[in-house]
């Protein structure tokens, strides 16, 4: 069962990186079809693959129900990363669903 949980982290863990090579694909010039083939677009998608895969091995052997809300860690870092990486805005509304998301995760995460 730990290894179930290694792999959804590993899941959790590419697909953030997937975000953010997603991210990195926005920024500059172009329209969209300009974006949508830059390299980080490109790698960003294979990584987004690569976490649904994982993620369907870490469903065989954790219940659905538990593993889907432990993805939203994800929100948590990425909110920390899109403000201190990215510059976006972080007020106190967003700190306050962060800290909710938070607790709901590991509420969840110890049922």
């Amino acid at each position: 069962m730990i290894g179930s949980w290694l792999v959804l982290a590993a899941a959790i863990c590419t697909s953030m990186l997937g975000q953010v090579l997603l991210k990195m694909g926005t920024l500059g010039s172009g329209g969209f079809i300009h974006q949508l083939f830059r390299w980080q677009t490109i790698i960003g998608l294979g990584f987004y693959g690569g976490a649904a895969m994982l993620y369907i091995v870490a469903l065989r052997k954790l219940p659905m129900s538990v593993a889907l809300p432990c993805t939203a860690a994800s929100y948590v870092i990425i909110a920390m990363i899109g403000h201190f990486g990215f510059g976006e805005a972080l007020g106190l509304q967003k700190i306050a669903a962060i800290a909710l998301i938070s607790a709901g995760v590991v509420l969840l995460a110890t049922a």
